[in-house]
């Protein structure tokens, strides 16, 4: 990533929230590095080096600052290929994959070679991906130490850390202080059974408009939205051990960042939940770059694109979305869950997971069919979950788009619409644009798909969200979205 060390001090002397995140200064007389938004004294250009990532920052050797918190600092949002490649291979970094896989496993996950993601990771970052990977582990660390009560050597495990003492080892040598003077400096956090953290976005944010998108797909017994908060539960499988509980997210007052409450049963895999979480709400989205391109159709800046939890779950309801209301297709999702989900004691509202690919793959088509789905949608779901359940198909961010969205169309009954919006929302592809959709076509003045598909082509790299503000324009939703 190419800084330009003029634009980043102007920024970091106006505290430009656009830029949070996707540069770090670090201040030569206290060694200390900061976001672009920190409200400590703005240093002397002189004092001042700029960084593509945190990691880059602590690599010559500057420690965060306890004030802004650079751990806390939205993520980037790109389209470029190679941009996309390294951002992908950073979101499952941060997630803890690195660790489970090495880096030749994470490099075949994502369709390269171990040697090109080194290469594009380096020059996107600054550092390469081991580096980051410890930097992210820290940063997490340090965020539980400061946010929550876990005792340190529960800390240390649940950061990605194989040893107390090797935790203990590099959190001194890097920040300069032991694990428990962190935590003894801290402001005391009443007890809770959970974990609380905030996650920063780049202002604005509809949080109504993400709210209401939600709502009308939230599926019952697996979600519940309102106004306030956004509820939910989940499962994430690691190292083949499976971790089911909630989440609750709800914007923060007079602060630009989400509130997530986690329970306790998901510390073993907390940056996995983070990561989901910050997909979903797309808080890596830059506004001002997809106003610029969108011009005047971006009449409410603070639209997002929503990503997903469950790339399976977002891609099931893709299919059973097909020429139906989104209400009959939400009704239809809440009794695969209740047939096929795993029961979940929880929250009010909350007593199913969503089924795993591997439950639906081992079902029959009349199975699935008979929770009131027509043969051809059936066939199709069965097909995608047995895809997934053999590893031959990744619905995850990280996954490639062109090879995902052939793989997607190759499946009975799956056409270019549902691929687009899976790839929109499970992949979180900006660029994805749902074809052809009767919504989407009414918002733009034509019946003639080609049409619309030509028309489009000003909205690159941002189609996605073109689309969302064109939903929006009509404010309801059509009937196959």
């Amino acid at each position: 990533m190419l800084l330009d060390a003029d634009q980043c001090y102007s920024a970091l002397r106006t505290h430009d929230a656009r830029f949070d995140g996707r540069f770090f200064v670090g201040v030569q007389t206290t060694r200390i590095y900061c976001r672009p938004v920190c409200t400590a004294r703005t240093p002397h250009r002189e004092h001042c080096s700029f960084f593509a990532s945190a990691a880059a920052a602590e690599a010559q050797g500057f420690r965060p600052c306890l004030r802004c918190r650079p751990e806390m600092a939205p993520g980037h949002a790109t389209v470029d290929a190679n941009h996309r490649l390294a951002q992908a291979a950073a979101d499952l970094i941060e997630e803890g994959r690195l660790a489970e896989t090495g880096l030749p496993g994470l490099a075949m996950a994502l369709g390269v070679t171990d040697r090109h993601l080194r290469r594009v990771f380096q020059q996107e970052f600054g550092v390469a991906p081991i580096e980051y990977a410890q930097t992210q582990r820290l940063l997490l660390a340090k965020r539980l130490l400061t946010d929550t009560q876990l005792p340190v050597i529960e800390v240390a495990m649940a950061s990605g850390f194989a040893s107390l003492r090797r935790f203990n080892h590099l959190f001194r040598t890097r920040y300069r202080m032991p694990p428990q003077q962190l935590r003894r400096e801290a402001p005391e956090r009443e007890a809770r059974d959970g974990f609380r953290f905030d996650v920063a976005y780049r202002p604005p944010y509809d949080w109504e408009a993400m709210m209401a998108f939600l709502a009308k797909r939230a599926i019952p017994g697996v979600e519940v939205v309102t106004l306030r908060a956004y509820r939910r539960t989940l499962r994430i499988e690691r190292n083949g051990k499976a971790h089911v509980g909630t989440i609750e997210v709800a914007p923060v007052r007079r602060r630009a960042a989400l509130r997530v409450t986690i329970s306790a049963s998901l510390a073993a895999v907390l940056p996995a939940v983070l990561g989901r979480v910050k997909h979903l709400f797309d808080v890596s989205c830059h506004p001002e770059a997809v106003a610029a391109v969108l011009g005047p159709l971006a009449a409410n800046p603070g639209l997002r694109l929503p990503g997903c939890i469950d790339g399976f779950e977002v891609a099931v309801r893709a299919i059973l979305g097909q020429q139906v209301t989104v209400r009959a297709a939400t009704t239809i999702a809440a009794r695969l869950a209740e047939h096929f989900g795993e029961p979940f004691e929880g929250p009010a509202g909350l007593q199913r997971v969503f089924p795993t690919p591997q439950r639906i793959a081992e079902a029959s088509v009349d199975e699935v069919a008979a929770r009131g789905i027509i043969a051809a949608r059936a066939r199709a779901i069965v097909a995608l979950a047995q895809e997934i359940a053999q590893g031959r198909l990744a619905l995850e961010r990280m996954a490639p788009v062109e090879a995902t969205l052939a793989a997607l169309e190759n499946l009975p009954g799956v056409g270019p619409w549902t691929a687009q919006y899976i790839a929109m929302r499970a992949l979180g592809w900006p660029d994805a644009f749902p074809h052809p959709d009767v919504a989407t076509m009414k918002a733009m003045g034509t019946k003639v798909a080609k049409e619309a598909l030509h028309a489009a082509e000003a909205w690159r790299p941002w189609r996605a969200y073109a689309v969302m503000h064109l939903w929006k324009s009509l404010e309801t939703e059509g009937a196959s979205t």
